[in-house]
């Protein structure tokens, strides 16, 4: 099987368009580890046919487990489609298990921009459990502590904790019990956020099916819009993350514009003895 091997910001992908559906799981956990086999922090596949979009894909988490969306992996496939001469400088349409996203190369490198969606905060939409509402500025009690977190998704369940001071061992500590809490059915993604100044915020991220990952498109979506509902940020915010920054731009329908750069890493081929 071959792929291409693409990261933005350090968050890693790998491309393929082939692969024996009937042990996926089990294969996409063993072409994801990073010691036994090629090492990344998902799997896109694609492209595929679709009948609304110019292609469609699907992404995988290196646990197995299939996710809705990914801003940077959404990215990643746009510079492998500008590589394999599938499209140019025009925006376009790509189907993903979340939704449809407008996409445009405008510098493969440096600049790929993705319409990402509307941000929605209602909890039966995210989803988060107990009455209709909006999940907003909310508190939850986790090992004796008391966490200030709001609700989102953005085509995929994310959980923004606000915090004075965020690192890794924050993420790592707090993100996987975060991640399974009860309040959220389908697990949720997390994002520990400080808000630095009205146009620019720092994130460490816990990534649902992947872990602690060092950036993320939808997650940066997903605080940008938190603290932009919130009133702590303007309309257009900076992401810093461990890996780089993002830059969203917030509708006033809270539809999300995000920019970023992709770095190819190389290709190769994947032998069926990593399966056993």
């Amino acid at each position: 099987m071959r792929f291409s091997k693409y990261h933005g910001l350090g968050n890693d992908y790998l491309v393929m368009d082939e692969m024996r559906l009937t042990e996926l799981p089990e294969r996409i956990r063993a072409i994801c580890n990073r010691n036994f086999g090629i090492g990344s922090d998902g799997i896109l596949f694609g492209p595929l046919p679709s009948k609304s979009a110019l292609a469609a894909l699907r992404i995988f988490n290196p646990d197995g487990s299939e996710a809705e969306k990914s801003g940077n992996g959404i990215r990643i496939f746009c510079r492998h489609l500008w590589e394999r001469g599938s499209v140019g400088r025009e925006p376009f349409l790509l189907e993903t298990p979340g939704g449809i996203v407008r996409c445009r190369v405008i510098d493969p490198r440096q600049e790929i921009e993705v319409e990402m969606g509307k941000v929605s905060f209602h909890s039966e939409i995210i989803p988060v459990t107990g009455g209709p509402r909006e999940v907003v500025d909310e508190v939850i009690e986790l090992d004796g502590e008391k966490l200030r977190f709001s609700a989102a998704t953005i085509g995929n369940p994310h959980c923004v904790i606000l915090s004075d001071e965020v690192d890794a061992v924050l993420a790592q500590r707090l993100g996987p019990k975060i991640e399974r809490y009860p309040v959220f059915p389908n697990r949720t993604n997390v994002q520990f956020m400080k808000v630095i100044d009205p146009t620019c915020v720092r994130v460490e991220i816990w990534e649902r099916g992947a872990g602690y990952t060092l950036a993320s498109g939808s997650s940066a979506s997903a605080a940008a819009a938190v603290a932009c509902r919130l009133g702590l940020c303007e309309s257009k915010v900076r992401v810093q993350m461990p890996g780089g920054s993002l830059q969203i731009e917030i509708g006033e329908d809270f539809s999300i514009l995000l920019s970023g750069p992709v770095t190819k890493v190389g290709y190769g081929t994947v032998y069926d003895e990593i399966f056993g």
